[in-house]
């Protein structure tokens, strides 16, 4: 086919880090490719599309009753937390706040070295929670401060991040993820960021699993992930998630108004209209989902600073392939 000839040529002269491409559509996988001697079987780096699986596990949480309701103040959920003298802020952000990247913070730049350097980011997060800031003015946190969801996933699951992930999101889909990856060093940590073929989760010293990054899957995985979502929540002869969570979470719930951007909970909302969403990470990794034309394009990267924007890529040169 013409096309994907002029396809695959545009992505190695001008998204030469994709490492894998599948497209679903109407249930059923219409492409699949890899490229930089990639393979269907090397999981990737995905980075903040880590923060659209967290999202799923707390819809999974609410299911479960785990949660009550998104509303349920943050700090509640960590009785052994000693908040400073003075600190009011914090004492009123929710859930929903944090789903929604709408929690203020204690910094203007993220404080990286101090935070990765801490034996607990759950703690580190806690900290710079709050502050000045308004609370529902959209912030978007890549890292530091969307730890703490993983916090309240393992004080009301009982069970790490992992385990929960495992028992009722991946194996049920089919989808393996061995272990925690925990590094010794800031090397070895830049060194994950380029890697390909580490299947695992990053966690703390504490064995806390990252919220925001440091979930490693297969294209095939991120396929999967956006299939359960089409179907809405419903994957491999079970109900995963709910419906109910899967509308709510790729509605529009805030906007981060200078860039234009909106956002539901760890979703982005491409098109409201359309209703069209995509969970999106650095180095151009993505789960993007068309309910309207039933189509799915998981796109997996190499890292590199600065990619081209891949929901244009996909909208622009993959998506008219497929409709």
């Amino acid at each position: 086919m013409k096309q994907i000839v002029s396809l695959e040529n545009k992505i190695k002269k001008e998204y030469g880090n994709i490492a894998g491409i599948m497209v679903l559509k109407d249930d059923h996988a219409v492409y699949e490719n890899y490229f930089n001697q990639c393979s269907e079987k090397d999981p990737i780096h995905i980075f903040s599309v880590t923060k659209s699986i967290i999202s799923m596990l707390f819809g999974i949480a609410l299911d479960k009753g785990c949660i009550k309701n998104l509303d349920e103040k943050v700090i509640d959920f960590f009785p052994d937390y000693q908040i400073r003298k003075g600190e009011k802020t914090i004492q009123h952000i929710t859930i929903r706040h944090l789903l929604t990247m709408t929690a203020p913070y204690k910094f203007k730049w993220n404080p990286y070295p101090k935070y990765f350097s801490s034996e607990d980011w759950v703690k580190s997060s806690l900290d710079l929670l709050g502050g000045s800031g308004t609370i529902g003015n959209f912030r978007y946190a890549p890292v530091i401060g969307i730890d703490i969801l993983s916090g309240i996933l393992i004080n009301t699951t009982g069970e790490s991040v992992l385990k929960f992930a495992q028992d009722n999101l991946f194996s049920p889909l089919g989808i393996s993820v061995d272990k925690n990856i925990y590094f010794q060093s800031k090397e070895e940590q830049l060194d994950f960021y380029k890697s390909k073929g580490a299947n695992g989760w990053v966690a703390d010293p504490n064995g806390t699993n990252t919220a925001g990054w440091g979930l490693s899957l297969t294209t095939m995985d991120m396929a999967k992930l956006g299939q359960l979502y089409l179907n809405e929540g419903y994957g491999n002869g079970r109900q995963i998630i709910s419906g109910k969570w899967i509308a709510e979470s790729t509605q529009v719930q805030s906007v981060w108004k200078a860039r234009r951007l909106k956002y539901g909970y760890l979703w982005w909302v491409i098109d409201d209209a359309g209703h069209s969403y995509a969970a999106l990470g650095d180095g151009g990794n993505a789960i993007y989902v068309n309910p309207k034309d039933r189509i799915v394009v998981a796109v997996s990267s190499l890292f590199v600073p600065r990619v081209k924007d891949r929901v244009d890529f996909i909208k622009s040169e993959i998506e008219p392939l497929f409709k």
